[in-house]
């Protein structure tokens, strides 16, 4: 069938991805094929998509289709992520908006409401990522807390805590006033803050009981603080305090009476070498704390607002207190003095509120044990970072890795499944089912009379990355039935395609969890893909409103055009500086490609012609071509260069394909070509269109169909592409030695304004062409005079050693010709003699390596057969 004139991205959209849908083309179950798995980095159920999903799941769909069309049994398992803080936070929003208060909610109703949202608005980014094209087997989508998942979440709790590498304890934590969570370290982001650093006179108590104006200062960039403070700390190397160890200290506005204590911890160049120290509400402090026995006063509620400790600031918040309590030390001669101050201050990552350190009950995984291993696997290469410079990174996290705090103070998420039958701290069980738990009661409490309504369940939730590192088995029931068909014949996956800066949230704990559970690293390869930015290198984000709408994208250039432009400049772990003008470049692509078809489609066949000598030269030269160029691209993507393999496939197209074959063997104008070269010209498209549709598959497939009826056996998705095979680099020298005969005599004419029907002589030193009839005919050349000079004014050029010149036309001004020779000989002997100086310089002659030595003498030698040859023409002239 006659395609139409211009491609129309969006109907060739939805009909194929409708066709191949129906056809059950990205269904996987295990059969007799290897296994190629990858699971999706799934994204929040709360995420629309933006540039960095197009980039990660465009990199996972071309491996997923290229694996599919090489004889694997490609599984890519789609699914979305919980997001506890996010999700969470959107409902209680939703519920705001329609009056209603979390906390009067019970568990039960504000899950309900929950889920509700859930169910909503859930799948709008998978179905986004179907507009992209995403091959993903639709029927395996998974989500983090269905009721398969969840229970694996839950049932490897149980494990480790019956391993005795889950504990509950007293310890410091990151909370989030906002999402009133705790957060993980790795959740916290340290910004640059403007601030002061206030001074701030704590009084020495007198011995005799009487008022003193003796004072230690004290530096604070958090004088709200002063509430919680337990003691003022100095170094025991300071000489400026000696006088004052063992000595005690007021508290300012609170005056409360606290000791002068000595730790090694403090600088003392810091400040005034005098620290306050809040064990409940600073990291360091709480360890000072520990280390001295020092009692915690927790001065702030989950608000992060000032409690009853906080005397006639209670209920306010913590930064108008800041403001108010600074006015408060100056009217009562108390503060000294307040710098200007560059302080780094942690910020929640979901939320971007300032993080209150906070000393609380939690859960906490050790990790020590389990990161040994882990570490380990991708030191050794069983587990491949790509690129490889993020092993470093891996490697120092691993290595001073912390504790995991697994619980969060939320209602969405697992709930964790400690029952407590009494009030003591350690009057509790943990079991699968409260069934389970009443019986492990009972047993503990030895209470044969406990009922499961004296038991009262954990209210914290798990992280959302205790769900999220068991992705590669839970998919595939892994936890639960750990000898089930699926998860032993689509694990380990074989790639994952993540993004970097979750390295630590997800990539280590999976490997930690697969190496666990199943003895196995999940996955054989990690691509790290860059970050987007924009052209001023910024990252792309909704506040900035640098971030194109992905949709909008596929509308304007279409999915494949998106697909290429984004893929074009995307390194492995280098950042992508996004420009549309590569989205136009994947768009103009398509449309190159679809009218080199309509042009091969337009030819009348004739099968009495016979292919003469220029189309057979050409099509030996192409076929070869391909198979060189096939073997590139496989070792770009072994080596995980997906960028670079398009671009030899965009070269084999449109430089290779477009520009020369197709020139080569067209007929002219209004003439039939014959049957024989156009069958092999079509056979050539069709092998392109294959190693195309991993980056193209709507363009590819469409153009597949076209070319004639298909089966649904045959379409382009599953067929399978060309194998390796040995390539002839001799015919690819010749043709590019012809190829340099053919674009010297078209410069030739372009630059002397000659126009391409006037046919050209030529003269060379050389007794033969290999491809002569390609040249003749693509160069339109009337005669070549082999192992003859001309003594006829000319243009000459060299390829290799073989000296080519053209009789100048009649037409051409030959003073203006002479004037222009002259200059470039000029022009030439002054590059060389700056060449022949670098070479004649001993130092450079002796540091610089061979390689580089040897590029400057093939300058050397290049000027001066240049020189000689000009000289010639000028001669002529």
């Amino acid at each position: 069938m006659q395609i139409s004139d211009k491609y129309s991205p969006k109907e060739t959209e939805e009909k194929w991805y409708a066709y191949w849908l129906e056809n059950n083309y990205f269904h996987s179950e295990p059969n007799d094929k290897p296994p190629y798995t990858i699971v999706i980095p799934p994204p929040n159920v709360t995420g629309i998509l933006h540039m960095g999903h197009m980039l990660n799941n465009t990199i996972q769909d071309v491996l997923v289709r290229r694996a599919r069309m090489q004889g694997f049994n490609a599984c890519w398992v789609p699914g979305t992520d919980h997001a506890s803080i996010a999700t969470e936070a959107k409902v209680v929003a939703k519920l705001k908006a329609e009056g209603i208060n979390k906390a009067d909610l019970s568990r039960e109703e504000f899950l309900k409401h929950a889920w509700d949202w859930t169910d909503k608005y859930g799948g709008t980014i998978l179905e986004q990522l179907k507009k992209l094209g995403c091959s993903c087997d639709w029927e395996r989508t998974s989500f983090t807390m269905e009721p398969k998942l969840s229970r694996q979440v839950i049932k490897s709790f149980v494990d480790l805590y019956n391993k005795g590498l889950i504990y509950r304890g007293y310890r410091m934590v990151n909370w989030d006033p906002e999402a009133k969570t705790n957060i993980s370290d790795e959740e916290v982001i340290f910004k640059e803050q403007n601030g002061k650093l206030y001074y701030l006179k704590y009084k020495i108590e007198s011995s005799t009981g009487s008022d003193s104006n003796d004072f230690i200062s004290v530096a604070t960039t958090r004088p709200e603080t002063i509430f919680g403070d337990t003691a003022v700390c100095i170094n025991p190397n300071d000489e400026r305090y000696a006088h004052l160890r063992g000595k005690n200290v007021i508290v300012p506005i609170v005056n409360r009476v606290i000791p002068i204590i000595e730790d090694d911890y403090v600088d003392i160049e810091f400040g005034t070498g005098a620290l306050k120290i809040t064990p409940a509400h600073d990291t360091n402090d709480y360890e000072i704390g520990k280390r001295h026995g020092l009692k915690m006063i927790d001065s702030l509620d989950d608000d992060a607002n000032l409690n009853e400790h906080g005397l006639h600031y209670a209920g306010k918040n913590r930064f108008e207190v800041r403001k108010q309590i600074v006015k408060e030390l100056e009217e009562k001669g108390l503060l000294l003095k307040a710098e200007d101050y560059m302080n780094k201050v942690g910020t929640s990552e979901r939320t971007g509120a300032v993080i209150e350190p906070k000393v609380s009950v939690q859960w906490f995984l050790k990790m020590s044990d389990l990161a040994k291993p882990a570490l380990d696997v991708v030191m050794n290469d069983e587990v491949k970072f790509h690129p490889e410079k993020f092993k470093n990174t891996y490697k120092h996290w691993m290595e001073n890795i912390r504790d995991w705090n697994i619980s969060r103070q939320l209602l969405w998420g697992q709930q964790i499944p400690a029952y407590f039958y009494g009030e003591g701290e350690d009057e509790f069980v943990v079991a699968e089912s409260i069934e389970e738990a009443l019986a492990l009661a009972k047993e503990k409490s030895q209470n044969a009379n406990l009922q499961i309504s004296d038991l009262r369940q954990d209210e914290d939730a798990l992280d959302t990355w205790f769900s999220s590192w068991l992705w590669p088995m839970s998919v595939f029931d892994g936890i639960s039935n750990p000898e089930n068909e699926e998860i032993n014949y689509y694990y380990p996956t074989s790639d994952l395609v993540t993004a970097p800066d979750i390295i630590f949230f997800w990539v280590a704990r999976m490997i930690i969890a697969g190496l666990e559970y199943r003895q196995e690293v999940p996955f054989k390869n990690v691509y790290f893909t860059g970050i987007v930015r924009d052209k001023q290198r910024r990252k792309m984000s909704k506040s900035l409103g640098n971030s194109p709408d992905p949709i909008e994208l596929m509308e304007k250039y279409g999915a494949d055009g998106v697909r290429v432009g984004i893929l074009l400049s995307s390194a492995a772990g280098n950042d992508l500086l996004f420009d549309e003008e590569l989205m136009l470049q994947g768009r103009n692509f398509a449309t190159k490609i679809w009218n080199a078809y309509k042009l091969v489609q337009g030819w009348n066949k004739d099968n009495s012609i016979k292919a003469n000598p220029s189309d057979l030269q050409a099509i030996e030269w192409f076929g070869e071509q391909t198979k060189k160029t096939l073997a590139e691209i496989t070792d770009q993507f072994e080596k995980f260069r997906i960028s670079d393999a398009l671009h030899l496939v965009y070269k084999l197209i449109w430089d290779d394909f477009c520009s020369w074959y197709l020139e080569a063997v067209k007929p002219q104008y209004g003439e039939p070509i014959s049957q024989e070269v156009y069958d092999k010209t079509i056979e050539y498209f069709e092998e392109l269109l294959k190693l195309l549709h991993p980056f193209m598959p709507f363009l590819s497939e469409e153009l597949w169909q076209n070319i004639s009826e298909r089966s649904n056996d045959n379409a382009l998705v599953i067929t399978q592409q060309p194998k390796e095979s040995t390539f002839n680099q001799t015919v690819l020298q010749n043709f590019d030695i012809s190829k340099d005969v053919i674009s010297g005599v078209r410069n030739y004419r372009q630059s002397k304004g000659i126009s391409p029907r006037e046919e050209a002589e030529v003269y060379t030193n050389s007794s033969s062409f290999f491809n002569e009839e390609l040249i003749r005919k693509l160069a339109n050349i009337s005669q070549i005079h082999f192992s003859e000079k001309t003594d006829k004014p000319s243009f000459s050029f060299l390829v290799g050693g073989t000296e080519i010149s053209i009789p100048l036309s009649e037409n051409l001004d030959l003073a203006e010709e002479k004037t222009k020779i002259e200059e470039e000989i000029k022009y030439l002997k002054g590059f060389l003699i700056s060449v022949e100086k670098k070479l004649s310089n001993e130092k450079f002659m002796a540091g610089a390596p061979q390689q580089v030595v040897d590029i400057e003498r093939k300058k050397q030698q290049d000027a001066l057969d240049k020189i000689v040859l000009l000289e010639d023409k000028l001669n002529t002239l």
